[in-house]
């Protein structure tokens, strides 16, 4: 069999700095170090409970955040920013996801580092009027593969408010709780890993005994995108299916999941382009 695991970094245990978060960070080593580390975990119970190959997207930032030499002969790791598909590139094909990283979306209070897709530039994303996550967003296109999500760990509040509410049969662990948008607790690093490999052992067994289930958007697809700058907008309704609602949000409809994920993926990196424009 075939996971598939896609990682983050907000959502992750003791990463509370944006320093932690890009490359010229103060304490972005220690964030990939302990990436890592969650990720050998998670492989490595992947392993122990029967998954020959494990397909890892490293989707942070500018996705390059696991030591590739740290990562065992079973897994694959795919590196590199932009991509098509984002943060599950490669998964199709795999026979059950995790996720692992993840964190609340946009407007949640009591989250570290609490945004949708990119904090630069999304205020609010909408599949079919249902407000999403990344967790979502992603879990609807694996969905639509046949793929269903079985494990996600990360920030407490976007288990309990998205996983556990969207999808109930997946193992959800809490890596961290906030006490602000910058601070949170987290256990230390062995309860953790005991936490990663009960959970992936259990996650495992519901898969097999057949509890779980695909989380799945019906199609066509209405998709609400909420910018947090109008010249984001500006940029988007130049694609001719894109309406402008007010000034900072469009909408589109499209056939599939996947055509809508590409959409928004597109939107966004113009909004990053704008945003490089006007501040250069």
């Amino acid at each position: 069999m075939r996971a598939f695991i896609s990682l983050d970094l907000e959502g992750l245990p003791y990463i509370v700095s944006r320093e932690h978060l890009f490359v010229r960070g103060a304490l972005y080593s220690e964030a990939r170090r302990i990436a890592t580390e969650i990720v050998k975990t998670v492989a490595g119970a992947l392993r122990e409970n029967g998954f020959d190959e494990v397909t890892v997207a490293d989707s942070h930032g500018p996705m390059v955040n696991i030591l590739p030499e740290e990562m065992p002969e079973y897994v694959e790791l795919v590196r590199g920013f932009p991509r098509p598909l984002s943060m599950v590139t490669s998964a199709r094909g795999s026979d059950a996801a995790l996720f692992l990283g993840y964190h609340a979306k946009a407007g949640t209070g009591r989250a570290t580092f609490d945004h949708t897709y990119s904090s630069a530039s999304v205020d609010r994303l909408e599949i079919n009027g249902v407000e999403v996550s990344e967790f979502l967003l992603n879990a609807y296109l694996l969905g639509s593969w046949g793929i269903p999500v079985i494990l996600v760990g990360g920030d407490r509040r976007l288990i309990e408010a998205d996983v556990k509410v969207h999808a109930p049969w997946a193992v959800g662990i809490p890596l961290k709780e906030a006490v602000s948008r910058y601070a949170a607790r987290s256990p230390s690093m062995a309860r953790i890993k005991g936490m990663l490999e009960a959970g992936v052992e259990e996650a495992v067994e519901r898969f097999r005994k057949g509890r779980t289930e695909l989380l799945t958007a019906e199609e066509p697809v209405h998709v609400s995108l909420r910018f947090l700058n109008s010249a984001f907008a500006d940029a988007s309704e130049l694609l001719p299916f894109v309406r402008r609602v007010d000034g900072k949000t469009v909408e589109f409809e499209v056939e599939t999941v996947e055509n809508a994920y590409r959409t928004v993926e597109l939107l966004v990196l113009a909004a990053a382009g704008v945003n490089a424009i006007v501040t250069r």
